[in-house]
């Protein structure tokens, strides 16, 4: 059965991680299956309250939150009120790095994330899973 997650990441770098994951549940040679909640798609709207609610309900309606940590996630301040709206709606938190030297947001700091050990398929479905 797909579970059902929410995958945060910078949107303007690191996309192509994204769409590796989709790619991934595509292939029914990999044992990685989800249902995306994430909101890769445009919300028709420049109201970041507006963005925020509706970002707000897809995350609600899954049950974990996967946080790819790429480059300059850490200075994204999209991705640390995803991370802390993940947190106050007590979702299970992963996270992968797509390389190990990057920077931890520090909103990931101290919630309990799972950590996959590299950014493969196996990495990552043993973290959901261990989450």
């Amino acid at each position: 059965m797909a579970k059902k997650i929410f995958i945060s990441y910078d949107y303007d770098n690191d996309k192509n991680y994204k769409n590796l994951l989709k790619a991934w549940d595509a292939n029914g040679t990999f044992d990685f299956n989800f249902d995306d909640h994430s909101a890769d798609i445009s919300i028709n709207s420049t109201d970041a309250a507006v963005i925020k609610r509706a970002i707000s309900a897809k995350i609600n309606n899954a049950t974990y939150f996967l946080c790819i940590v790429g480059t300059k996630t850490h200075n994204s301040s999209w991705v640390k009120w995803e991370i802390e709206k993940a947190v106050e709606l007590n979702k299970k938190i992963v996270a992968v790095k797509t390389s190990s030297t990057n920077t931890t947001p520090n909103a990931l700091l101290g919630v309990g994330a799972k950590w996959a050990m590299s950014f493969t398929e196996s990495g990552i479905v043993s973290a959901i899973n261990d989450a």
